[in-house]
């Protein structure tokens, strides 16, 4: 039964996934707000996601903010014998930084980001739980901007001792090297990175300009012959 949209959504592309992954196996995803950093269960299998994009609400103030270092363990297993799998999952949750409340709240996720993670968490189950090449993991860090430095005193993460915050431009560097496929991706990150002269908006500019000059010399015309 689930407990919220977000744990819906989850359940429902993970299923749809493996499906198609391995239509022959059966397999079921649980939340476990338990789960620990390398201490999985003997047998089992971890993939730690470091990177998603999540947003998230207090329930006591209401304050919401925007976050994109949300940390999601996953520990995973396969019985081969019964073709049965299982994947514990924690998605680890943020302290509100407005009120300073001691409530840890949950981060809900958009659509397209959960099916992203969900790529990435069946890519390292079939290389981890099959033996088999898991094929083209997702970054989710090209086109997200710094917004400040993550604050680790407010992320349970950080408090359990999962060093995942870095730059941006570190992380792309390192995933690059890691992931050489990801060069796709690169056009959009060298996009943004300079001034587009031809957009509209720098159009806008230009025309303000010529329309100031011209008005400029004609004021001055104008006040020589008077």
């Amino acid at each position: 039964m689930c407990t919220s949209l977000t744990v819906c959504e989850w359940k429902k592309v993970f299923y749809e996934k493996m499906e198609v992954a391995k239509p022959n196996d059966s397999w079921e995803l649980i939340m476990d707000p338990k789960l620990k950093p390398n201490e999985p269960d003997p047998g089992w299998k971890q993939y730690l996601e470091q990177h998603a994009s999540g947003r998230f609400h207090c329930s006591w103030c209401w304050h919401t903010w925007q976050s994109a270092h949300v940390v999601i363990l996953f520990h995973m297993h396969l019985d081969r014998a019964q073709r049965m799998g299982s994947v514990r999952m924690r998605v680890f949750k943020q302290l509100c930084y407005e009120c300073g409340t001691a409530h840890l709240d949950e981060s809900s996720m958009l659509e397209e980001n959960i099916e992203g993670l969900v790529d990435n968490l069946i890519a390292s189950l079939l290389e981890q739980c099959y033996d088999e090449r898991g094929g083209q993991y997702r970054i989710h860090v090209a086109s997200r901007p710094d917004r400040g430095q993550h604050r680790g005193e407010f992320c349970e993460a950080c408090q359990e001792g999962i060093v995942h915050w870095k730059p941006s431009e570190k992380l792309l560097e390192e995933e690059a090297a890691t992931y050489p496929f990801s060069g796709a991706s690169e056009p959009k990150a060298l996009e943004g990175s300079g001034y587009n002269f031809f957009s509209l908006r720098w159009c806008l500019f230009w025309a303000f300009l010529c329309v100031l000059i011209v008005y400029l010399q004609f004021s001055f015309r104008t006040s020589v012959f008077l």
